[in-house]
């Protein structure tokens, strides 16, 4: 699945995630993720890197419309007039007139209402500041009362084949919305798994490759991340090969609540 097509928008399935790098890292990153072929580019407020990742975009030969960008509003601007003015701030740093995606970066019910955060976030849609409008972090009943505001396009979680997320893609198929997974290959713990290892023996590739392509033929938007040029094409690679459905399950079947990113603030990943 080369992209992801919704009523909400269209999104190249597989992108690059810059969580982590900063300076000229994120912009040697990004540069190089284009030149081998990515056209989808991920970044956050809190990652700070959001000038690095526009001068690596405008420093392209790519045209904008080319390439989508998605960035995320921190969760202490959770308000309506926080979530404007972060937003516009994103913007100048980036470069660009708009973004085609801008997600909540993690619930932050006692900062403002779920519904005031995201009515604000589809305002800013409206004025075409943003093509389409998501949420990171959110647990599926949080995520089914987003969708009850605004067309949500997105729900961006920690998902990896130790990691499922059922509750949250159920909510996504029944809106017309699809899930993105960040920390798509564990951190890199599937390079040691067996089972991840068989299945890329069979076909060629790497386990890291095997488990993008999971992701993928799933119809889940993966956004691996890697600062070595090497890896970031290796991890781009996948589209020359198809994983079979026995093979798509065995990897689902590692499933086991392995969480990586739970931070204290998120202190109940199953609250309404």
């Amino acid at each position: 699945m080369d992209t992801i097509r919704t009523s909400r928008t269209t999104i190249p399935a597989l992108g690059f995630g810059t969580w982590q790098l900063e300076g000229q890292v994120a912009y040697d990153g990004v540069r190089t993720a284009l030149d081998v072929g990515y056209r989808h580019i991920d970044t956050a407020q809190i990652y700070r890197n959001e000038e690095e990742v526009g001068r690596a975009i405008a420093d392209s030969d790519l045209d904008r419309d080319a390439v989508f960008v998605t960035t995320k509003i921190w969760r202490d601007a959770a308000t309506p007039k926080d979530v404007e003015r972060t937003a516009q701030e994103s913007l100048e740093r980036l470069g660009l007139d708009h973004v085609d995606l801008l997600l909540i970066h993690w619930p932050a019910d006692e900062i403002a209402p779920l519904e005031a955060t995201v009515e604000a976030l589809d305002r800013l849609r409206e004025r075409e500041l943003t093509r389409a409008i998501g949420v990171s972090n959110y647990p599926a009943a949080r995520f089914a009362r987003a969708l009850e505001v605004a067309p949500v396009a997105t729900n961006q979680v920690e998902h990896h084949p130790y990691l499922a997320v059922d509750a949250i893609s159920e909510v996504a198929a029944a809106n017309d919305a699809f899930v993105t997974a960040y920390s798509p290959i564990a951190q890199g713990k599937v390079l040691d798994d067996a089972t991840i290892a068989g299945i890329a023996e069979a076909h060629g590739v790497s386990p890291v490759q095997v488990t993008v392509r999971w992701h993928l033929q799933r119809g889940v938007s993966a956004i691996p991340r890697s600062s070595k040029p090497e890896r970031i094409a290796a991890n781009g690679d996948v589209f020359g090969f198809e994983l079979s459905d026995d093979e798509v399950a065995a990897i689902t079947e590692l499933g086991r609540g392995e969480r990586l990113i739970d931070p204290p603030f998120m202190s109940d990943w199953d609250a309404a």
